[in-house]
């Protein structure tokens, strides 16, 4: 996997996080840089930390479907990318309050990184080099989530549905072509 596919799935993974980050911002106000680090440390984390544990699970299984694994990483992907699509329009509103304790933060961080464990799986598949691939992912969705502090504060929930949508359809794309290349078509 190289750097470019490695980003595009980061910001696809960092996407539920990112509209978290975006409701979280227009629930707190006025934010501080504080309230942007706390976002990106808790989503960050944990959309770094989830993958890992999915490679190291996924590891236990390669060498025995080594065959399908292109196969596999393809199912992850889209079944991950239209879920997050399927969300986007979905009719029930996320409430999220201005609480940015441990209790509330970690819920929220494991809930929009479930998804990383999946991709965690099929990079294992993938033979992916998970130290840099987590770190990366980890980098990426602090970002993402402090500016979506940010932004929600300033643009309110207008953008999420859009975000989870771009999001899931990164996702399904690099499934598609990790299918291509297992199947020597690309």
């Amino acid at each position: 996997m190289g750097l470019v596919e490695l980003f595009l799935v980061a910001v696809g993974l960092s996407m539920d996080a990112f509209a978290v980050s975006i409701c979280k911002g227009l629930s707190l106000g006025k934010i501080k840089l504080k309230h942007m680090c706390i976002a990106g440390v808790w989503f960050g984390g944990f959309q770094a930390l989830m993958p890992a544990a999915g490679y190291l699970l996924g590891g236990f299984f390669t060498d025995t479907i080594t065959k399908f694994s292109h196969w596999i990483a393809f199912g992850l992907l889209v079944f991950i990318g239209i879920n997050m699509i399927k969300e986007a329009f979905g009719q029930e509103e996320e409430e999220i309050d201005a609480l940015m304790d441990v209790k509330t933060m970690l819920l929220l961080a494991i809930a929009t990184s479930i998804d990383a464990f999946a991709v965690g799986v099929s990079f294992a598949f993938m033979k992916v080099q998970i130290v840099w691939a987590v770190l990366f992912i980890g980098v990426v969705t602090f970002l993402l989530s402090g500016i979506g502090v940010k932004v929600g504060s300033i643009f309110g929930v207008k953008y999420k549905s859009k975000a989870e949508i771009a999001g899931g359809l990164v996702l399904i794309v690099i499934g598609i072509k990790t299918l291509l290349e297992g199947l020597h078509i690309l």
